[in-house]
């Protein structure tokens, strides 16, 4: 213990230079822990769950005296400042290519050592541990992001932020073709694409080309002949879900889609597309009678 630590742990030895580093560090050895009164999240220092119960209120208090965009964590709106500083304070030692976080140099590090992070129940590997600790919540069901207009629970942050713009009718991403505004940016990257014909996913079996990774995917099964969704009534598989889909309103008899003229239902859209130009050509031939 010195002037400069006057603080000492009497169970370990170890000093600090604030009886508040003390009083966290005490909680090692008495197991403390501060709970999240909305998830039950268990932390050992309060300003952990001070931060972590942001996640829940949205709270953000930290703002960015540049653009105004805003942070619930100190430590995001410093690594959110270098986007305008341009500043790269971490270097990686051997390619000396530089960036601005820490976390992208410890991900691009592992392109030199391919370290990989694997999951224990599928043995799926992550290039980052953050990854495999969302992908582990498809094998828990662990949704500890909660909306605080309706009460829903998600097991993603991104995917909490996109919900929430249906009770705020927030659309924040704006095409600058035809004014048309979004809730999500991947919807709002793949309708650019339908004004500027850019087509980034190409097939490398016969070279046809798509706006959308996901119809790429789709694509693909033409030649692979893979058909992943399948009914657990007969058995019977499909290369997209929207065909198994409609396939189950078969065993199920259900019928989504009416007629607001006669009230007829439909299994397909398409259907009652093709049954409502019997009151259109009913109509305009009454109309040619008159």
């Amino acid at each position: 213990m010195s002037e400069n630590t006057p603080y000492l742990c009497e169970i370990c030895g170890k000093t600090f230079t604030e009886m508040i580093l003390l009083h966290r560090h005490m909680c090692i050895h008495t197991g403390e822990k501060f709970h999240c009164g909305i998830c039950g999240k268990s932390f050992s220092a309060n300003s952990d769950l001070t931060k972590h119960l942001r996640i829940h209120t949205g709270e953000k208090p930290f703002h960015c005296d540049v653009c105004g965009k805003s942070f619930s964590l100190n430590s995001s709106l410093t690594r959110h400042k270098r986007l305008h500083t341009g500043e790269k304070p971490y270097h990686c030692d051997i390619c000396d290519e530089s960036f601005s976080e820490s976390a992208k140099l410890s991900r691009h590090r592992r392109i030199h050592t391919g370290e990989r992070f694997h999951c224990d129940i599928c043995s799926k590997s992550f290039s980052e541990s953050t990854k495999l600790n969302r992908h582990k919540r498809i094998h828990t069901g662990e949704k500890p992001y909660h909306c605080n207009f309706c009460g829903k629970s998600f097991s993603y942050n991104n995917v909490l932020t996109n919900h929430k713009r249906i009770h705020t009718l927030e659309r924040p991403y704006h095409c600058h073709f035809c004014d048309k505004s979004f809730l999500r940016n991947s919807d709002f990257t793949k309708h650019v694409r339908m004004h500027t014909g850019e087509k980034p996913f190409q097939c490398d079996t016969c070279g046809k080309s798509f706006s959308a990774s996901s119809d790429l995917t789709k694509h693909r099964r033409m030649h692979t002949g893979e058909k992943p969704f399948h009914c657990d009534v007969c058995g019977t598989s499909f290369s997209r879900s929207s065909s198994l889909s409609i396939h189950v309103r078969m065993h199920t008899g259900e019928r989504p889609f009416h007629c607001d003229i006669c009230g007829k239902s439909f299994t397909r859209n398409s259907i009652l597309t093709n049954h409502k130009r019997i009151h259109t050509e009913v109509n305009h031939s009454l109309e040619l009678v008159t």
